[in-house]
Protein backbone atom coordinates (compact mmCIF):
# COMPACT_ATOMS: atom_id res chain seq x y z
CA UNK A 1 0.00 0.00 0.00
CA UNK A 2 1.21 3.18 -1.04
CA UNK A 3 1.46 5.89 1.93
CA UNK A 4 0.13 9.76 1.40
CA UNK A 5 1.72 12.47 2.91
CA UNK A 6 -0.36 15.78 4.78
CA UNK A 7 2.14 18.54 3.18
CA UNK A 8 1.54 22.15 5.32
CA UNK A 9 2.79 25.68 5.01
CA UNK A 10 1.84 27.57 7.62
CA UNK A 11 1.73 31.12 9.39
CA UNK A 12 0.88 31.22 13.03
CA UNK A 13 -0.65 34.65 14.11
CA UNK A 14 -1.19 33.49 17.65
CA UNK A 15 1.03 31.06 18.94
CA UNK A 16 -1.02 30.54 22.44
CA UNK A 17 -4.57 29.68 20.80
CA UNK A 18 -2.30 27.64 18.09
CA UNK A 19 -1.41 25.14 20.79
CA UNK A 20 -4.77 24.47 21.20
CA UNK A 21 -5.06 23.01 17.97
CA UNK A 22 -2.02 20.86 18.33
CA UNK A 23 -3.41 19.30 21.67
CA UNK A 24 -6.76 18.86 19.35
CA UNK A 25 -5.46 17.40 16.23
CA UNK A 26 -3.34 14.72 18.36
CA UNK A 27 -6.41 12.16 18.43
CA UNK A 28 -7.59 12.38 14.84
CA UNK A 29 -4.05 11.91 13.91
CA UNK A 30 -3.32 8.85 16.09
CA UNK A 31 -6.87 7.30 14.86
CA UNK A 32 -5.71 7.52 11.29
CA UNK A 33 -1.61 6.68 12.07
CA UNK A 34 -0.18 9.68 11.50
CA UNK A 35 3.50 10.28 11.83
CA UNK A 36 5.16 13.68 11.27
CA UNK A 37 8.30 13.83 9.49
CA UNK A 38 8.50 18.07 9.72
CA UNK A 39 6.93 19.72 12.09
CA UNK A 40 8.25 23.29 12.28
CA UNK A 41 11.88 23.60 12.89
CA UNK A 42 13.88 25.77 10.62
CA UNK A 43 13.91 25.91 6.99
CA UNK A 44 15.56 27.81 4.47
CA UNK A 45 13.59 28.58 0.97
CA UNK A 46 15.76 28.54 -1.62
CA UNK A 47 13.21 29.20 -4.56
CA UNK A 48 9.70 30.82 -4.63
CA UNK A 49 7.87 31.54 -1.50
CA UNK A 50 6.97 29.98 1.75
CA UNK A 51 5.09 30.56 4.80
CA UNK A 52 7.08 30.35 7.96
CA UNK A 53 6.26 26.71 8.85
CA UNK A 54 6.75 23.69 6.93
CA UNK A 55 5.13 20.67 8.28
CA UNK A 56 5.02 16.82 7.15
CA UNK A 57 2.97 14.38 8.13
CA UNK A 58 2.64 10.91 6.84
CA UNK A 59 -0.19 8.22 6.85
CA UNK A 60 -0.37 4.62 5.84
CA UNK A 61 -2.24 5.18 2.87
CA UNK A 62 -4.58 8.12 0.86
CA UNK A 63 -7.44 6.74 2.28
CA UNK A 64 -6.58 7.12 5.74
CA UNK A 65 -5.17 10.40 5.34
CA UNK A 66 -8.24 11.68 3.67
CA UNK A 67 -10.21 9.97 6.19
CA UNK A 68 -8.41 11.99 8.82
CA UNK A 69 -9.11 15.07 7.30
CA UNK A 70 -12.47 15.13 6.66
CA UNK A 71 -13.30 13.32 10.19
CA UNK A 72 -15.37 15.13 13.06
CA UNK A 73 -12.18 15.55 15.26
CA UNK A 74 -9.86 16.77 12.84
CA UNK A 75 -12.72 19.49 11.37
CA UNK A 76 -13.27 20.53 15.32
CA UNK A 77 -9.49 20.66 15.64
CA UNK A 78 -8.79 22.73 11.97
CA UNK A 79 -11.81 25.06 13.83
CA UNK A 80 -9.63 25.75 16.56
CA UNK A 81 -6.73 26.35 13.93
CA UNK A 82 -8.68 29.08 11.32
CA UNK A 83 -8.98 31.62 13.49
CA UNK A 84 -5.19 32.03 14.06
CA UNK A 85 -3.50 30.90 11.28
CA UNK A 86 -3.17 30.88 7.79
CA UNK A 87 -2.60 27.64 5.74
CA UNK A 88 -1.84 26.05 2.71
CA UNK A 89 -2.55 22.12 2.99
CA UNK A 90 -2.35 19.59 0.20
CA UNK A 91 -2.59 15.58 0.26
CA UNK A 92 -0.38 14.16 -1.65
CA UNK A 93 -0.38 10.26 -2.40
CA UNK A 94 3.52 9.08 -2.48
CA UNK A 95 5.38 7.52 -4.82
CA UNK A 96 5.26 3.50 -4.90
CA UNK A 97 9.31 3.57 -6.92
Amino acid sequence: MTKAYWIAHVTIDDPEAYDAYRRANAEPFAEYGARFLVRGGPQQVVEGHARPRSVVIEFPSLEAAQACYDSPGYQAAKALREPVSAADVIIVEGWPG
